[in-house]
């Protein structure tokens, strides 16, 4: 391992399972230059202690930041994160999303100052998901040829955007299909430090899931000046399969502010 280039911040809350197989498509990374912030929004004790043995265990630079279990605080805990954070460049992961073997190094080949890379997930149907261990992740299943086609074949539907699971190498097809902004997934973007610390961070009044949290980051970031360049095809994850959070819509009050007034700094954020 050289000198560490990237943080990888990983949002999680109790479902170890899931975060083990995660963990296992960063082992394989063939760019080992990153650290790794489990970001922890209140997981319960027996979790915790499953997290810190994996942590001994792991080749891996991996540090847990964990707060008490109040509620939904995904974007307090991912404040703290970046807090943590030893680096000038962070990739932000989903708990539930794990990544390509290429994953890290296409996020730092293509990072640009003032700039936001957005990546792309593959939802896996349940049938795959169900059958995925640390063990066939760490050996690169979901990235064989054979899987791949897996993915595809009908007898296994139930999963969506299976394309998305599709590397591409060559330089020309790259530039062809990335040429569009298709905006920021939150479970796979990536930017420089210093341009998420311009905007304060996250914002923390953001208490419910699934509406806004996400979205209010990216209107920020565009709002002061930031560009949003897609690698899908090249920053790949493959999303595990589970029941869909309620969307609450107590959020949009905020969301609804920040787009109206063009709104970059958030004062409920890291420095408050």
């Amino acid at each position: 391992m050289g000198k560490i280039k990237a943080t990888v911040i990983i949002s999680i809350y109790n479902n170890f399972s899931f975060l083990n197989l995660v963990l296992a498509g960063f082992e394989r990374q063939t760019n080992k230059n990153f650290e790794i912030i489990i970001a922890d929004d209140g997981s319960k004790k027996e979790v915790v202690e499953n997290i810190q043995q994996s942590i001994n265990q792991s080749s891996l630079s991996i540090k847990h930041v964990w707060h008490e279990d109040k509620g939904w605080r995904k974007n307090e805990i991912l404040n703290k994160s970046i807090q943590a954070s030893m680096t000038d460049y962070i990739i932000f992961v989903d708990g539930d999303c794990i990544p390509h073997k290429s994953f890290v190094q296409e996020h730092l080949t293509n990072k640009v100052k003032n700039t936001i890379l957005a990546g792309r997930r593959s939802n896996l149907s349940k049938f795959i998901s169900d059958k995925l261990t640390y063990e066939n992740v760490r050996n690169g299943i979901l990235e064989k040829r054979f899987a791949i086609v897996g993915l595809l074949l009908k007898s296994m539907i139930g999963g969506s955007h299976l394309e998305n699971a599709v590397f591409f190498k060559s330089s020309h097809i790259r530039k062809k299909i990335n040429k569009k902004d298709k905006g920021v997934l939150g479970s796979n973007f990536s930017l420089h430090k210093s341009d998420i610390m311009e905007i304060n961070g996250f914002d923390e009044r953001y208490v419910k899931p699934a509406v806004g949290e996400d979205t209010d980051i990216e209107y920020r970031l565009r709002n002061a000046g930031k560009k949003v360049k897609s690698v899908k095809h090249l920053a790949i994850q493959y999303h595990l399969f589970h029941k869909k959070l309620e969307r609450d819509k107590a959020n949009m009050e905020y969301l609804n502010h920040v787009i109206e007034n063009k709104t970059t700094f958030t004062p409920y954020g890291i420095n408050k």
